[in-house]
């Protein structure tokens, strides 16, 4: 008798996909792309809504947070309903909330509103990356799983490179609003297709004599684990989304225009984009947690050498190292985590540590605009965001050591035990 496939067949070491399940992973791909469009677009008309409704910096940066304060919410309650309803419900439902109310933003009469809307968009963008992760990686052979983890993030960056792309000339012609109503995009084409492709996947069905959920969790076999993923994503989240949030406004405070602060945007993006590939095979070579090491200081050395006012060309530079190492770091975090817990554990494991991790996403735009505010300039934000990631890489050095390591993610038993 031969043995029932499995859910990828490999001819000679490639991963060969059923069409129907290779067209699951697109479309939770596309999913991502959308959520980074939605994270970085709000940075790019910051200048725009400080203009037309006379807000300060410390009240944008207040704005900026409102959305990830939501994506905190939303990630621990998502990746825990993915667990407990299915991967399919939970991700649709995520981007119909997202897409919704990020619309709803472009009709905003005032600031008010706006916050408003964006805190409850947040709830559905912070749930949409952990629950389309973890559906993705019930797709996949375990030997795979982190390394299509981690390009599966690379559509944040690309999202937000389309962000700025589109803002450098809709901004300047249309104003900000238009900027919005491109969330229509997934909600019209994109939810129509996960209906027809997304499998209904529920892990709790199968049992598990452990139970799963929070309890489990943080109960003493997971417990130290869970809490160091989530302290490494909070330092490398407010690095990252740091940068996305303020980086147009600190390049326009350093006396360059809108279009020319856009670009550094771009920069950044496209080196997360890279990044998002070369920690993918770097997690493969060499294991994601020592690769995450190095990418996190690499984030770090570069935010600080912009400290020594180098020449425009070597800014270019330093923000594509520093989008490859904040993001490259945060996709091998996300990587390790699938990787690391159980079926029947993943979503709200991914879910824990995006949730709390967004602690850093919702101080990072929050603390940059208090340091804005009292006139320390863009130098008090890149040694912010920089000594943030160089944090994130000693903490993973503390994984690493404390833990062995596979290729995939940190073993349970610390090393000497």
């Amino acid at each position: 008798m031969h043995s029932a496939p499995g859910p990828a067949a490999q001819v000679e070491g490639k991963l060969i996909l059923p069409r129907a399940k290779a067209m699951a992973v697109i479309v939770c791909w596309l999913f991502v792309v959308f959520d980074g469009y939605d994270l970085i677009v709000y940075g790019n008309v910051i200048s725009s809504l400080q203009n037309e409704w006379g807000i300060s910096s410390s009240t944008a940066g207040t704005l900026g947070s409102l959305a990830f304060l939501g994506m905190m919410i939303g990630a621990v309650l998502a990746g825990r309903l993915s667990d407990a309803i299915g991967r399919k419900t939970a991700v649709i439902g995520c981007v119909v909330v997202l897409s919704v109310f990020t619309v709803l933003c472009a009709a905003a009469t005032g600031p008010i509103m706006f916050g408003a809307m964006r805190l409850v968009a947040g709830l559905g963008l912070g749930g949409l990356v952990p629950t389309a992760n973890a559906l993705a990686a019930e797709l996949l052979p375990p030997k795979w799983r982190a390394a299509v983890a981690t390009m599966m993030m690379s559509g944040v960056p690309i999202g937000g490179s389309v962000a700025a792309l589109v803002g450098i000339p809709v901004i300047p012609n249309w104003g900000w609003r238009p900027m919005f109503l491109f969330a229509l995009v997934p909600l019209v084409v994109l939810v129509p297709l996960a209906i027809k492709f997304l499998p209904n996947t529920n892990p709790m069905a199968a049992g598990d004599p452990e139970g799963a959920g929070f309890k489990r969790l943080l109960g003493p076999r997971f417990r130290m684990i869970s809490i160091m993923f989530a302290l490494v994503t909070v330092v490398t989240l407010l690095a990252w989304y740091g940068l996305g949030t303020w980086l147009p406004k600190l390049m326009q405070g350093e006396g360059t225009d809108l279009g020319s602060a856009l670009t550094f945007t771009l920069a950044l993006n496209l080196g997360a984009v890279a990044g998002s590939f070369i920690t993918a095979w770097g997690g493969v070579r060499f294991g994601t947690v020592p690769t995450s090491i190095i990418a996190a200081l690499l984030a770090g050395v570069s935010l600080l050498l912009l400290l020594t006012d180098p020449p425009v060309a070597a800014v270019y530079v330093i923000f594509v190292l520093a989008g490859v190492g904040t993001h490259g770091t945060q996709c091998l975090i996300i990587a390790a985590v699938a990787s690391y817990y159980p079926d029947n554990l993943r979503g709200t494991a991914l879910g824990w540590a995006l949730g709390v991790g967004r602690i850093g996403a919702v101080a990072a735009p929050q603390i940059g605009g208090w340091l804005l505010a009292a006139g320390l300039g863009a130098d008090s934000n890149f040694i912010l965001f920089g000594v943030s990631a160089l944090i994130a890489s000693i903490l993973l050095t503390v994984i690493w050591r404390k833990y062995e390591t596979t290729h995939d993610a940190p073993r349970l038993v610390p090393i000497g035990h």
